[in-house]
């Protein structure tokens, strides 16, 4: 099978290559040039078979075959479910082969095709030529392609914890510039995620690191979204630590225990002013 497929670098920012393994980003790939870019009809065993653009009638063997080594049946087999889940592809099986449909194909697959569509000769083979190099040169229609991959992305119940971490960092900002513009919470929401799952941080220290660069006359500035806090947040733990550690010292020299140097131990009383104190309190009128 002859020909290319577009593959948009947005992908490399999405759940579904970031959160995949080396072996299912291998399927994914294979799985792309595996599928048919065009209509396609033929017969095998006596049965008729007709596939559309986006889709490929085949097999797990064939596709371990077509990734090459290193993949096996069971990566396949849950690499196929898993590129279920997230929207990528469908997956019809039955007892003879497997039907595997790229979702969304022709959104993405098809657009600028009319470059080279109903020319010939020589105005054909020009435009071969700069197809050639089109994934250096920016389309003119990219800004309406629609990335397929990963059209059913992961949505954030507001109610969750990085959801709840956006909201927080948002509110913080706009008690600062009440007219901060809104943001997606979607993605900011995702962007926490990947903090608490991926830098392993902890919500609760996420919360105070939010709070203190909100409050501090520098960093208020600086960190407006959850990418810069993340980019940032290994200097601002470092920075909070440093100013806790002055207030410590601030604490402890204004409430030291410690007896003043110039501090004298008290001299005992002598006779002659006993008897002068015990004079005062017979003169006492209770």
């Amino acid at each position: 099978m002859l020909g290319w497929v577009k593959l948009y670098r947005d992908l490399l920012h999405k759940p579904i290559w970031i959160e995949s393994t080396p072996e299912q980003k291998t399927i994914l790939i294979t799985l792309l040039l595996m599928v048919n870019h065009q209509e396609k009809q033929w017969e095998w065993q006596g049965e008729p078979y007709n596939v559309t653009a986006g889709q490929v009638i085949t097999s797990l063997e064939s596709i371990v075959e077509k990734c090459g080594k290193g993949i096996s049946i069971q990566n396949v087999r849950t690499a196929i479910k898993r590129f279920e889940k997230f929207g990528f592809l469908t997956n019809e099986s039955t007892n003879k082969n497997r039907l595997i449909t790229i979702n969304n194909w022709e959104d993405y697959q098809n657009n600028g095709d009319g470059l080279t569509s109903n020319l010939t000769g020589g105005q054909q083979s020009i435009n071969n030529r700069l197809t050639t190099n089109k994934n250096d040169k920016k389309l003119k229609n990219d800004k309406e392609v629609k990335d397929s991959y990963c059209r059913k992305s992961k949505t954030y119940d507001e109610k969750s914890i990085p959801y709840q971490l956006a909201l927080r960092l948002l509110n913080n900002i706009r008690e600062n510039n009440p007219g901060f513009k809104e943001p997606n919470l979607q993605k900011w929401s995702d962007d926490f995620r990947l903090m608490i799952e991926r830098d392993n941080r902890l919500p609760e220290e996420i919360s105070t690191v939010i709070d203190w660069c909100q409050q501090d006359s520098f960093w208020k500035t600086n960190i407006l979204s959850p990418s810069k806090l993340r980019k940032q947040y290994d200097q601002l733990v470092l920075k909070i630590q440093t100013s806790r550690n002055v207030i410590r010292k601030k604490s402890q020299q204004h409430f030291s225990l410690d007896r003043p140097s110039h501090w004298e131990e008290p001299k005992p009383i002598t006779k002659d002013e006993f008897e002068k104190m015990k004079e005062w309190e017979d003169e006492l009128p209770f």
